[in-house]
């Protein structure tokens, strides 16, 4: 796995384009001034969850008896299941939020953690680091990479809901949802593999 594609598989995992609506309808309650500062605060606690376990992850999975390969296996089901609502959306959308007028400013929930750094962004980034732990640094250029990325079309949001309209943003979706089912499908079978020890 080469830094690029290491950073590719992260992005298509934390899927921003597929995230557009829901961060919009959950920071709908919050003053217009304040929405990209809640984003960007929104977007480093993720990075700080991301970082803590690319670097952490293996230890604290062994200190609560996970192994890597359950962990993999689950992230890889979860994302299968979030890949599926975006190709067959329920009424409510991928992620339903309450956006009730005077709603409290989200903190951690639901925007950093799962949207971004979600069991499947960070059995992603468990699987990455397994595969070579000696090439860290790499690993964290990334993470670090797929982050960015990730961070800019969410500030964005708003301008990109603008341009792409309502039905440019389902497009996306239900594309990024086909290459999440693969994504998934992989990790699951990679996570059975090491489980079996095949």
């Amino acid at each position: 796995m080469t830094l690029f594609s290491a950073a590719l598989l992260l992005f298509l995992v934390m899927d921003p384009f597929g995230n557009v609506p829901v961060f919009l309808a959950v920071v709908a309650p919050v003053a217009p001034e304040r929405r990209r500062r809640v984003i960007a605060r929104e977007l480093l606690i993720a990075l700080a969850f991301l970082l803590v376990f690319l670097f952490a992850g293996g230890s604290l999975l062994a200190a609560v008896g996970i192994s890597e390969a359950t962990l993999t296996v689950a992230g890889g089901v979860i994302l299968f299941l979030i890949a599926l609502r975006m190709l067959f959306p329920p009424p409510g959308g991928v992620f339903p939020a309450d956006t009730e007028e005077g709603g409290d400013e989200p903190f951690l929930v639901p925007l950093a953690v799962p949207l971004v750094a979600g069991p499947s962004a960070l059995a992603a980034v468990l699987f990455i680091m397994n595969s070579d732990p000696e090439r860290w640094p790499e690993w964290l250029a990334a993470v670090v990479l797929a982050w960015a990325a990730s961070g800019a079309v969410l500030l964005l949001s708003t301008d990109l809901a603008r341009v792409l309209k309502r039905r440019g943003l389902i497009a996306i979706e239900r594309l990024m949802g086909m290459v999440l089912t693969a994504v998934a499908t992989k990790l699951i079978l990679t996570g059975l593999a090491d489980f079996f020890g095949l």
